[in-house]
């Protein structure tokens, strides 16, 4: 049997596990764990005597993964970018930023769920991991829109599509994932990820503008605060601003010349100023205590499915599947454009199944030479290109892209990780309510991803001056 047959076969087996509800760590882990003694066998022969040095062969393989990949420095950046999220939230930045929110916006029809929106953008700005956006915003903003009339299932939507957006906004662990997995600069990568983050927030602000106006008691504006209330509230939520230009600073000199730091730095002294921060608010030793195991968990889970997962595409490498697989999509006669388009909605179907993570782990090693093949190649000039773009512009390009779609993939049913969080925070919530609650959204981010696909330089612009 070919190696690309094994691949297959294997591949199959892994989906049908994390279909049947096995983590996707393990499934991974495991699938490619057999696939590496499959192939080493086969190279064998299937000697029955030699299984075992096949066996030998395979566990070797599969053990130098974890090591020689995170201890990766890029990766660093994952728990930096979590604590700060965490520490924001024990230095009350975040109910300063609702509270910030609800004085400036919501005077206009759906005002408190616009507020919403923008309020976890901007703590977007200050957290990596989209699960503990959700999760802060869902004790603080749903009381409010509960108060004042909103529909409970509506409400918890907003929390959990809000909490997407700490996905493409910087700090963002899913996009420094994808630029390890790419090989491709974390800092542009990160970059370019501001500007569609607010893009995203805008598209929803702007749905539920139209929603409000549209449906009758939908959701009353809130009117009543003084310009001189709104300008006092703008000063408690000022450390958001200052947390997001000291990274920025150090990922990308805006007085030209090399940068000062790197992410990882620009990381670690983001979550020192966070951790001053929140010492000055008075953060006790029992809540700091608290943010640093929260982040340990969060971390330890990401780490864990970066491992099993890189044991799987190491198995990949073996059985030649994205070489083949590339071969295949660039030998397709239809437009790139077309193939990248149902690459995207593969991924909408594929996030139905899947967390956002393991998805992007398991598929980009295969996915993502392929659309460089498409596009004309790694080194191609922007001339050449079947995308309008270089090589490295493309890769930055595609890479929003499908972090997008894993945004979308957390409020998807069946296991859409923010409709559970939210749940989870609120006992009168069910997560049917809340999946109720965020079909709206989806007509958003359909939105958001066509612009960003039929208009690229809303993603490229700010990369494009580092």
């Amino acid at each position: 049997m070919e190696p690309i047959d094994i691949g297959l076969i294997v591949s199959g087996g892994m989906l049908v596990l994390v279909v049947l509800g096995m983590r996707v760590a393990f499934a991974a882990a495991a699938a490619g764990l057999i696939g590496l003694v499959w192939i080493f066998w086969a190279k064998f022969g299937y000697d029955p005597d030699r299984f075992g040095k096949a066996v030998t062969v395979a566990v070797k393989t599969a053990g130098q993964v974890p090591h020689s990949k995170i201890s990766s420095q890029a990766l660093s950046l994952i728990p930096t970018f979590i604590l700060i999220g965490y520490l924001a939230y024990y230095a009350g930045l975040t109910k300063a930023l609702f509270e910030a929110a609800k004085r400036w916006l919501a005077w206009v029809p759906g005002g408190l769920a616009v507020s919403t929106v923008f309020a976890t953008a901007g703590f977007a700005a200050v957290s990596g991991a989209s699960v503990a956006t959700s999760a802060v915003f869902a004790r603080i903003a749903i009381p409010e829109m509960l108060k004042i009339g909103y529909d409970k299932r509506f409400a918890a939507g907003v929390v959990a599509a809000g909490g997407t957006l700490a996905s493409l906004i910087p700090p963002s662990a899913i996009l420094v994932i994808y630029a390890i997995i790419v090989e491709q600069d974390v800092g542009k990568l990160l970059l370019a990820g501001f500007i569609p983050g607010a893009f995203s927030a805008v598209i929803y602000g702007g749905l539920i503008v139209g929603m409000a106006l549209v449906i009758k008691d939908f959701g009353p504006p809130v009117k009543g605060f003084t310009w001189k209330q709104r300008f006092e509230a703008l000063p408690p939520a000022l450390p958001i601003v200052i947390v997001v230009f000291t990274i920025i600073l150090f990922v990308y000199n805006p007085f030209g010349g090399d940068a000062w730091g790197t992410p990882t730095e620009g990381g670690a002294i983001g979550a020192f100023v966070v951790f001053l921060m929140a010492l000055y608010q008075g953060m006790r030793w029992s809540e700091f205590k608290d943010a640093l195991l929260e982040t340990a968990k969060l971390s330890v889970m990401i780490f864990t499915i970066i491992w099993g997962v890189l044991i799987y595409v190491r198995f990949l490498g073996f059985a030649q599947l994205p070489a083949a697989f590339s071969d295949w999509i660039t030998g397709l006669e239809y437009s790139p454009m077309l193939i990248l388009i149902c690459i995207l909605l593969a991924y909408a179907v594929l996030g139905m199944f899947m967390d956002a993570i393991g998805m992007l782990l398991l598929t980009l090693p295969v996915v993502y030479p392929a659309v460089m093949a498409l596009n004309g190649g790694e080194a191609v000039a922007a001339a050449d290109s079947a995308f309008g773009m270089s090589g490295p512009m493309c890769a930055i390009w595609f890479g929003i892209l499908v972090v997008k779609m894993a945004e979308f993939c957390l409020i998807t049913p069946p296991i859409g990780l923010n409709c559970f969080v939210v749940a989870g925070v609120r006992d009168d919530l069910s997560v049917q309510d809340v999946f109720k609650g965020v079909t709206p959204f989806f007509l958003a981010d359909a939105a958001t991803i066509g612009l960003l696909i039929a208009f690229p330089s809303i993603v490229l612009w700010l990369p494009s001056l580092a």
